[in-house]
């Protein structure tokens, strides 16, 4: 997927719903990316316990009735947005953050709305005036709806497949609920809306994607729009992306790694097609990828984001997009870890599961009583060879290892966190440290990487010649001067780099050994985030948030929680190597050297 636009004060129903009591759905890609400000006010106390199984829908079971109670605490907030501007294009939508027509808010508008609207415990039960806001609002997507039935995401994509099916995923389960209401005169409504669906048929049946998780979620969409209006283009369809085979790892890792934004669309598009589809073999990369998922978290809720590929990477995020699939997974698997993630959920995030109304509406498996709750992984020692990724959790302490990244560990201890340990020579420009894979050696977790520095030798005269030959010249006749691989290397410098992880217990060391070419300048920097106190350090002349450990023991302090690290090495105070990346955005430590170096750094 493409990167999303900024945040929106919209908020959107992430579930594509559909008349069947237990379907699955995936979440709206608003929903997904954003949280809305007015959402983001509201908390709901105490847990979400489930009544036992409805056979049919019933607004007066604890989880619904609550849950509406707080999605009609959005609807004026989200009527304030509606753009009636006469004459404007769009007009009747919600505009996105720079006032640009936005069929994904207009259909995140709509989700709220018709959940309101249809729910008979809802205190805007078929209000006149809700009515008459997604009558424009409906109109308004046809109007955004292009010829060919896509729409666009003005921030990035245009005339997008795939943006289109993310906006389905909200206009269908508002369509469905307001079609379980057939006393409330929703009849102009859901004309628009089923006339905005089948075009968007027409496109996905088509269509192409941009990223991995795209044709999940096409085939998501076109499996509801299947269920609503059948058409065998749209079945045909899905098969041909599935033909291509699940993206994941043996891990259980999906191949963008995105662990608090595409891993959990991509679950739900799965769930989606599993009931839609009457594909239950789809529940188990769903499966795979929850349980793997629970060794990503670390003591206070957030998720490991270091290895994944998109934008999430390095960002703080939790599990909460993950809801509705640990929910059901949990009813259906009897899994009391996957319940227990629901109980955090719930306790961390209370606001967000309002967003899954319309999913609660129309899906009776997630109003099931959940299973006894079993404590989440908290004392392990985990390689994901596939992600090359290492996680060590003991408690309040959590590490992370990771090769294929510059940012090759960090370190929790509760609240106090070591986001990045990172490690750079002046090696030739190049010295910036990152391995390709981590090994185990002798119970040890290995990172390395060799760098070779050559110089050049001048072309031979066959060469000359050769090159004269064939566009060797620069326009002005000259022979350029580049050609590298046509030289003969000479004076070839070396540097071997290898970070050995070492558990010990109540405190993890890394080994460094970085040798071949001597009197190479280096630096480790360890980055800390922002808010803390660091003790023990001294600042680094001419650079902000930067200071140097010069020897003995430094200390990061957040709030009552401590991590430790040291011993201090100053061999130079050159922290900003040429070639390395710039700064962490946040307070780093410097420790350096020359090489040969051989240093264990302890953490505490």
């Amino acid at each position: 997927m493409t990167p999303s636009s900024p945040s929106t004060p919209t908020v959107s129903s992430p579930a594509t719903a559909v008349p069947s009591p237990d379907r699955a759905s995936s979440p709206g890609r608003r929903a997904f990316l954003t949280a809305g400000a007015a959402a983001g006010a509201l908390a709901i106390a105490g847990p979400l316990v489930a009544a036992d199984t409805p056979t049919d829908r019933n607004d007066d079971d604890p989880i619904v009735a609550r849950l509406i109670r707080e999605n009609d605490a959005l609807v004026l907030a989200q009527l304030a947005l509606q753009d009636l501007r006469p004459g404007v294009r769009g007009h009747g939508g919600v505009p996105d953050p720079y006032g640009i027509p936005s069929a994904n808010a207009t259909g995140a508008f709509l989700g709220v709305l018709a959940c309101a609207f249809a729910s008979p415990t809802s205190q805007h039960y078929r209000s006149p005036r809700l009515r008459e806001a997604m009558l424009l609002a409906s109109q308004a997507l046809l109007d955004l709806q292009h010829e060919d039935g896509t729409i666009d995401l003005a921030v990035t994509n245009f005339r997008s497949p795939p943006d289109t099916a993310f906006v389905t995923e909200n206009v269908a389960p508002a369509y469905e609920i307001l079609r379980s209401d057939p006393g409330s005169d929703a009849a102009p409504i859901l004309e628009r809306l089923e006339r905005f669906l089948r075009h968007v048929g027409d496109a996905l049946a088509t269509g192409g994607v941009h990223t991995p998780n795209h044709r999940w979620v096409v085939c998501a969409a076109l499996a509801v729009l299947h269920d609503l209006f059948p058409d065998s283009r749209y079945p045909a369809r899905i098969e041909q992306w599935l033909a291509e085979g699940i993206d994941l790892d043996p891990d259980g890792q999906y191949t963008e790694r995105s662990t608090t934004i595409y891993s959990a669309v991509v679950n739900r598009a799965f769930l989606t097609l599993a009931h839609r589809m009457n594909r239950p073999d789809l529940r188990d990369p769903v499966r795979r990828n929850l349980d793997m998922t629970l060794y990503y978290l670390h003591p206070d809720g957030e998720v490991v984001t270091e290895g994944s590929r998109r934008q999430d990477r390095q960002l703080r995020g939790t599990l909460v997009r993950y809801y509705a699939a640990y929910r059901e997974m949990a009813v259906r698997e009897g899994n009391g870890q996957f319940a227990s993630a629901v109980a955090q959920i719930e306790a961390e995030s209370p606001a967000s599961v309002v967003r899954e109304l319309p999913s609660f509406l129309t899906e009776s498996i997630l109003r099931r009583r959940l299973p006894a709750a079993t404590p989440l992984p908290s004392n392990y020692r985990k390689h994901f060879k596939h992600s090359q990724l290492a996680r060590i959790r003991r408690d309040a302490l959590s590490a992370t290892l990771l090769a294929g990244t510059t940012t090759f560990f960090s370190l929790r201890r509760g609240s106090a966190a070591l986001e990045a340990v990172r490690l750079s020579s002046a090696f030739f420009g190049k010295g910036q440290f990152q391995s390709e894979a981590i090994e185990e050696i002798d119970g040890r977790l290995r990172l390395k990487q060799s760098l070779r520095g050559p110089y050049f030798q001048p072309l031979t005269p066959e060469k000359i010649a050769e090159l004269r030959s064939y566009a060797g010249m620069e326009s002005n006749g000259l022979l350029r001067q580049d050609h590298r691989a046509s030289r003969t290397q000479s004076n070839i410098q070396s540097l071997e780099s290898t970070v050995d992880l070492v558990e010990h217990p109540g405190r993890l060391e890394l080994h460094f050994r970085i040798e071949g070419t001597d009197h190479v300048p280096l630096a480790i920097e360890l980055a800390f985030r922002r808010g803390g106190v660091l003790e023990g350090v001294e600042p680094v002349k001419g650079v902000a948030d930067a200071y140097l450990l010069r020897s003995g023991i430094g200390r990061f302090r957040l709030g009552d929680d401590v991590i430790s690290f040291g011993p201090g090495s100053t061999e130079h105070t050159w922290t900003q190597l040429r070639g390395a990346l710039g700064k962490w955005d946040g307070q780093s430590v410097y420790l350096t050297g020359f090489t040969p170096f051989r240093f264990t750094l302890t953490l505490s």
